[in-house]
């Protein structure tokens, strides 16, 4: 029972959707209203930033940002871990306690299935940070042989990286001078690098075939032999890498899985209002089944409709702000250049997407990008 005349909202994952959801709430409310969020970790990385910790542009301390640093009005971060949720009574224990509240989040976005490709756990990944310290290490060992960056499943986070990724080692061994000596596959499980945008698709395609990169659609890496150094695809062929960078095939947490609130893998919601099966309980970000791409932008556009419905709820007034399923996302085409892709899912029968000509120019938009939020959630 709720002893406080404060309502409470309990947010779980501080990642893009539970970082804009509780600034947008203590923006609106300050301390009239009970914000707990809620994560296992100490600092928010952007994920683009591991790109440059790989290719050691910046160390994992320069990209990381502290949560000691999130401080506003009405809301509490706690460095905690989720052990069970039950959604039926709002009710969340962790390895400090049990929360209850009137609202509950679920913004604690997508987990790495080692165990879904046999052997991934013996080769190296570049989607956490731990695996992107350990590629800068790697890295300047490589200079001759084959080099296969592999993706293990769909979907996974942030559409463009993989593609970002065979892109920039290609200018990296370009720069080192042993480029020549290097060949570059691709392999992905989509049917184009960006299938909403066609445009972007062929772009990106088109800079594959002018790097001299090999690019193989629709096909999955569905194991890794480590002792031979090749890498299986679903359709049984055999790869040889002397380098490998993987994608890991992603999966909601084991605690939302035991939850209850999961169908077919994915937290089921109204992909437009992000309310699930639950009355009081959301879910935003890349655990959530709305049909938009697994990425930040588009969890902090969902945490956005969220918040609109939150504060309708809580004010008894207005009317709420529905999810646009509309999302911006730069991709880096080596070179200093930037592109970009501006990707709206529900405005027509289908997704479309505008592409952006990849630019020098364009990097400051996508420093913006960043910046921006920095500021607005952690004040620096």
């Amino acid at each position: 029972m709720n002893t406080s005349s404060k309502p409470r909202v309990l947010v779980l994952g501080a990642g893009f959707g539970g970082l804009e959801l509780t600034s947008l709430l203590s923006e609106t409310f300050g301390a009239g209203i009970d914000v707990t969020l809620i994560d296992k970790s100490d600092g928010f990385v952007f994920g683009f930033s591991k790109l440059d910790v790989m290719f050691g542009h910046k160390t994992a301390d320069q990209v990381r940002l502290p949560y000691s640093n999130y401080a506003k009005p009405g809301v509490r971060l706690l460095r905690q871990t989720v052990t069970a949720i039950d959604p039926e009574r709002r009710r969340v224990t962790t390895d400090a306690g049990v929360h209850e509240a009137d609202f509950l989040i679920v913004a604690l976005g997508a987990d790495y299935d080692f165990d879904a490709t046999p052997g991934l756990a013996g080769a190296n990944e570049f989607y956490t940070v731990a695996g992107a310290e350990r590629l800068r290490d790697v890295l300047p060992t490589f200079t001759r042989g084959r080099a296969l960056v592999g993706v293990c499943g769909a979907p996974y986070k942030c559409p463009p990286a993989p593609s970002e990724c065979a892109l920039m080692l290609h200018d990296y061994l370009v720069k080192r001078g042993v480029r020549e000596a290097c060949e570059i596959n691709f392999v992905l499980p989509l049917p184009s690098p960006v299938p909403p945008s066609p445009e972007t698709s062929r772009a990106l395609v088109s800079a594959f075939v002018e790097r001299n990169i090999g690019f193989i659609p629709g096909r999955r890496v569905a194991s890794i032999d480590n002792a031979r150094t090749v890498a299986i695809l679903d359709d049984g062929v055999e790869m040889q890498f002397d380098l490998f960078l993987g994608v890991p095939k992603h999966r909601v947490p084991d605690v939302v899985i035991a939850s209850g609130m999961t169908e077919n893998g994915w937290i089921t919601v109204n992909p437009r209002t992000l309310e699930t099966n639950y009355a009081g309980v959301y879910a935003v970000g890349d655990g959530a089944n709305t049909g938009t791409p697994k990425a930040g932008v588009f969890a902090e556009g969902a945490a956005r409709a969220v918040a609109s419905d939150l504060i309708v709820k809580l004010s008894n007034s207005g009317t709420a702000k529905q999810y646009d399923g509309f999302g911006t996302c730069y991709i880096e085409f080596g070179g200093g250049r930037i592109g970009k892709v501006e990707v709206d899912f529900f405005s027509g029968p289908k997704p479309t997407g505008t592409y952006h000509e990849a630019s020098l120019a364009l990097r400051a938009d996508k420093e913006h990008f960043g910046s921006s939020r920095r500021a607005r959630w952690f004040g620096m």
